[in-house]
């Protein structure tokens, strides 16, 4: 009995190309070799998928195959035209709109090529940054252990065991291919004046007694820098002020700064501070 193609395929026989082509990349991705290399009927799967493919995927091919001039091998039947299926100048084991490249390139990173030099390995590093560089991003140059000082671009919002990494900044390779990469894992050192909360930063900001009832100025110190805080009057320890955009400055979406105030009392002895309490 002949090979019933568009079985071995899945598909019906009023199918369209595009039909045809995902379901034999469909087969081919489940079925192919180099993925399952002790798997004989996987690979007489594979085989049966290519081999239909090869028919079904070309338009002249499969009309002959329609009208019984060739059956499922390609062969002729004697019923129809007399040129067989030969003709198309492919290679052994090409498809027209052959997808097998695609295949093979989503599952290996190309098509078949013969194996190059190898790339060298790679090094790995642990490298301390400060906690601004990573709340602004940086750009920063960092000697390691073997002594090269690398020019390295710190993002903005990198945490503690993240890593990055630099192209072509590993160890040669023995084979004349290109060098492997240099993996920096990240330790962020800690701060004594902020805390980060997701993108958010947190930080205790003292403020004068007087300042706190009165209300007025502070400078504060943010990781982009110093800024001027204006405290309302009546303000209280424990209340929180926000700096909009002044936390974490993750690209289209910056934290906010969030303040604690903590009301601090000057020396009680001060006589001009128990003037002003008793006024």
């Amino acid at each position: 009995m002949s090979k019933d193609l568009y079985k071995i395929l899945g598909v019906s026989r009023t199918a369209g190309a595009d039909e045809i082509r995902r379901a034999y990349k469909r087969k081919a991705k489940d079925s192919h070799p180099d993925l399952h290399p002790d798997d004989a009927q996987k690979a007489e799967t594979f085989k049966s998928a290519s081999a239909a493919y090869e028919i079904l995927g070309d338009e002249q091919k499969r009309g002959q195959y329609d009208r019984g001039e060739i059956d499922g091998d390609g062969n002729p039947t004697g019923f129809g035209g007399h040129h067989g299926f030969g003709g198309t100048g492919q290679t052994a084991g090409g498809f027209q709109g052959d997808p097998f490249e695609e295949i093979l390139s989503g599952m290996f990173g190309g098509g078949r090529r013969r194996p190059g030099p190898r790339k060298g390995s790679d090094i790995r590093y642990r490298v301390e940054i400060s906690f601004e560089d990573a709340v602004t991003g940086a750009r920063r140059e960092m000697t390691v252990a073997d002594g090269r000082a690398l020019n390295v671009s710190i993002p903005a919002g990198i945490e503690t065991g993240q890593t990055l990494r630099l192209k072509s900044q590993g160890n040669s390779s023995r084979s004349g291919g290109p060098p492997g990469d240099a993996l920096l894992e990240i330790i962020v050192r800690k701060s004594n004046i902020w805390t980060r909360d997701g993108n958010d930063i947190r930080m205790t900001v003292p403020v004068p007694l007087k300042t706190a009832i009165l209300g007025g100025q502070v400078e504060v110190n943010t990781p982009m820098g110093p800024i001027t805080l204006k405290i309302p009057e009546g303000s209280n320890s424990g209340a929180v002020l926000r700096l909009r955009s002044k936390g974490v400055q993750m690209p289209g979406k910056a934290g906010h700064l969030y303040a604690r105030l903590e009301v601090q009392i000057e020396d009680p002895r001060d006589s001009g501070l128990r003037d002003w309490a008793k006024g």
